[in-house]
């Protein structure tokens, strides 16, 4: 039997050879007729690639549900289902109601005021992504509390900014996504396996006042170490704005203690110019509004103010109403305290789309660092 069986398919196979011939001939027939393709539209040939949020989870906690609502409708997903309560006795209740195992999990969480609660509330839902089997899990802490603690400024004083790091990586966190952090070292705070991408805030001010008619504009920075910052800023004006002869000045300031001013000196001129005071986070405005009124003194025709964290604590926005200050523009990288609304001095500006576009770029596997470019 197998012998006939053998014998009928060598028989058949020049037939089938043949019939494997004359298909290759004809695929190479229609494959050197290129003028039939050319009829078809270029954007079927070529589809345009669409990037993909399959995966991709945004959740948020109590410090800031408004901001995160605005990055999840701009990321292309809806903000993830969770609930983060307090016990009777004032604990952090957090429960999760859909699934994120395998999924790539982005906490948008500033740990604003009260500073303490909500970075509990960013420990814990950490942790509870972690037990839950993400694959990915992303703090997006558009400002980071203790960070103003950065290196030991006395004797027996911790660096509260390394022990909060070191904290979220005991969580489990993989990646931190923060905006202006007080200081550029804090990402070295963090080990090797858990990059931090700090987003600048300027982006966001330099069109608003790229579109000002500005007269003379100088940038000013409150002090020595916020020189490169002021710098950036005049640059982005210049390049991506295209305003012209953007000056340079600094002002020095001598601290009796935290948040209050000795002496200030100018180094640069301000004479009949619009002056912006360009700093990272505004607290209790007293520093900011006392070197507005140093520049009005040294002759400056307006005096505004940019920054990318706006506290407003205690007796911030009385003194901004009372104070040489024309504006204040902030990001809304945290809420806007209840005191500041209707003071009319107060701008906020929004930092969704930069947020959003670093989401994007990390979960496509892209370049942050474009954004800045």
């Amino acid at each position: 039997m197998f012998h006939r069986l053998g014998a009928s398919v060598r028989s058949r196979l020049p037939y089938a050879l043949s019939a494997v011939s004359v298909g290759l001939g004809m695929g190479l027939a229609t494959s050197s007729r290129p003028s039939e393709l050319s009829s078809v539209p270029s954007t079927i040939i070529v589809p345009e690639k669409q990037p993909k949020v399959n995966g991709l989870k945004i959740f948020s906690g109590n410090a800031n549900s408004a901001l995160a609502h605005k990055v999840a409708d701009l990321v292309g997903v809806n903000l993830g289902k969770i609930t983060v309560e307090r016990f009777a006795d004032g604990e952090v209740n957090v429960m999760v109601h859909e699934n994120v195992r395998g999924k790539d999990v982005y906490i948008v969480q500033p740990t604003c005021v009260p500073v303490n609660e909500n970075l509990m509330e960013l420990l814990l839902m950490v942790s509870t992504m972690r037990r839950a089997s993400a694959r990915r899990i992303t703090a997006v802490i558009p400002y980071y509390g203790y960070a103003r603690q950065d290196r030991k400024m006395a004797a027996r004083v911790p660096i509260s900014a390394a022990d909060v790091a070191r904290l979220l990586e005991a969580m489990g966190v993989d990646r931190v996504i923060a905006v202006d952090l007080h200081c550029g070292q804090i990402q070295g705070f963090f080990g090797p396996r858990v990059p931090v991408d700090n987003l600048d805030g300027g982006l966001v001010g330099v069109p608003y006042f790229g579109n000002m008619e500005l007269v003379n504009p100088v940038i000013v920075s409150p002090d020595a170490g916020g020189v490169a910052r002021a710098k950036k800023f005049r640059e982005w004006l210049v390049g991506k704005e295209g305003i012209e002869n953007v000056g340079l000045a600094m002002i020095i300031k001598q601290r009796v203690r935290a948040n209050e001013i000795d002496r200030m000196d100018l180094v640069g001129n301000v004479n009949g110019s619009d002056c912006i005071i360009v700093d990272d986070m505004i607290d209790t405005a007293g520093t900011l509004c006392k070197a507005a009124q140093h520049l009005a003194d040294h002759g400056a025709r307006n005096v505004y103010a940019f920054a990318s964290h706006g506290l407003f604590n205690g007796p911030a926005s009385e003194r901004i109403k009372a104070s040489a200050l024309k504006q204040v523009v902030v990001v809304n990288t945290t809420p806007l305290p209840q005191s500041c609304v209707g003071n009319e001095k107060i701008k906020q500006l929004d930092v969704a789309p930069l947020l959003a576009s670093a989401i994007l770029n990390i979960h496509g596997k892209k370049s942050v660092s474009q954004l800045f470019n």
